[in-house]
């Protein structure tokens, strides 16, 4: 049975892999920081279910709801990191609900508190569902997460607040992140009274956030991007030119994506490094694919050589989310009793970590974990990435 209620020690986590503080400053950089991001964060119905019945078994939680259980399996790695960005896409309800799945998400802000206890700093709010109900969920959204104390950016409550940019000191290092969104889902768009409400994309708009934020002091900027095509492992043609675009005609120094469900490649374009997609950190679609449930942390060392010249050294963690049985997957349509193989729980693995650490895995349960690494592996480095130095953070264990 594969069932972790409680985070794996960050100690056993980290001490393997000797990547963290990882080796350019040793090789007579200046200053230097890490930056760790994951995938979209989209609590479906049944993740909301998980929670609430988490929250009867450690008695922790808020109004009835404990997301901890379920993210504790990437807090080790999360919290490791100087600076932790976390892609939050969907719509905050209020606190009792309602709570609503796909088209049109509404989901419990609970989780805020969770995102900030496992280490993250900041999240991007521009994805295709960030007006999914309008100018008062996007409000919603921001006072949870600032009650939380998660810095964000990507949508703004008010025109000062979209054109106000946010820079964070990192280890002494001003960083900035911006965050844009291909478009908004029908019938929600951009209002016309509000069009400072969320960032779409469009490289002049793009170019403009950077200059704002240079202007502001960061010397470095990160670019978190909603694009591409769902359920696409391959960045598609339109991904594959902006990202030329962006960094031929940007100073961007990063640009992480989202928005695919599913694991993409990284890149290093015209020396930038360029993530074109790092699936699911949780989610739990209608039909679950196996990819939908793989994801990645994207791992990036900055160090700097020369006033201005930021090296980045990239890395990545598999992740997987457990999926237990029900109805219609169980193997004689939803009687069957648990399995020795069945997980009984929703839970967000580091899948090397969870190898490692074995907590009493079967044999296929092994065999999952393993195929979510070689399988996100294989997408990661298919743009021939590992020539330019794309490396796992902990090693697939034997």
């Amino acid at each position: 049975m594969l069932s972790l209620l409680t985070p794996l020690p960050l100690l056993a986590a980290v001490s393997g892999c000797g990547l963290l503080s990882d080796d350019a400053a040793g090789r007579g950089g200046g200053r230097s920081f890490t930056v760790a991001a994951a995938g979209d964060i989209l609590m479906h119905p049944e993740l909301v279910d998980q929670a609430r019945k988490d929250a009867k078994r450690t008695g922790k939680g808020v109004n009835g709801l404990d997301f901890g259980p379920m993210m504790a399996g990437i807090e080790p790695v999360i919290s490791k990191a100087d600076l932790a960005i976390c892609h939050f896409e969907p719509v905050m309800g209020p606190a009792n609900g309602p709570f609503e799945g796909f088209p049109d998400f509404q989901v419990p802000p609970q989780q805020a508190k969770t995102i900030k206890d496992i280490g993250y700093g900041t999240c991007s709010t521009a994805s295709n569902h960030t007006l999914d109900h309008g100018y008062e969920g996007v409000k919603r959204t921001l006072d949870t997460l600032d009650a939380a104390g998660l810095k964000h950016t990507g949508s703004a409550r008010t025109r000062q607040e979209a054109l106000t940019p946010l820079v964070m000191d990192v280890k002494g290092v001003k960083v900035a992140q911006i965050s844009f969104a291909y478009g908004f889902n029908e019938p929600h768009p951009l209002p016309k009274d509000k069009p400072w409400l969320a960032n779409q994309q469009d490289l002049g708009r793009i170019k403009a956030a950077e200059q704002r934020a240079r202007k502001a002091g960061a010397e470095v900027v990160i670019l978190s991007l909603h694009w591409g095509r769902e359920h696409h492992p391959e960045p598609s043609s339109s991904q594959l030119s902006f990202a030329r675009q962006i960094a031929r005609n940007t100073g961007i120094n990063l640009v992480i994506g989202h928005h695919a469900h599913v694991v993409e490649p990284m890149e290093k374009v015209d020396g930038t490094w360029v993530a074109y997609g790092l699936g699911n950190q949780i989610a739990r679609h209608e039909v679950p694919t196996g990819l939908t449930e793989e994801g990645v942390i994207a791992w990036f060392t900055f160090t700097e050589h020369g006033k201005g010249q930021w090296e980045v050294q990239p890395r990545y963690e598999p992740t997987l989310l457990t999926i237990p049985p029900d109805a219609e997957n169980v193997r004689d349509g939803g009687t069957a009793a648990y399995t020795d193989d069945d997980v009984r729980d929703y839970r967000l693995l580091d899948v090397p970590a969870a190898l490692r650490d074995d907590h009493g895995l079967t044999q296929a349960q092994r065999a999952r974990l393993r195929l979510a690494f070689e399988r996100t592996e294989g997408t990661l480095l298919n743009r021939g990435a590992a020539a330019d130095g794309l490396k796992p953070l902990t090693s697939l264990p034997e």
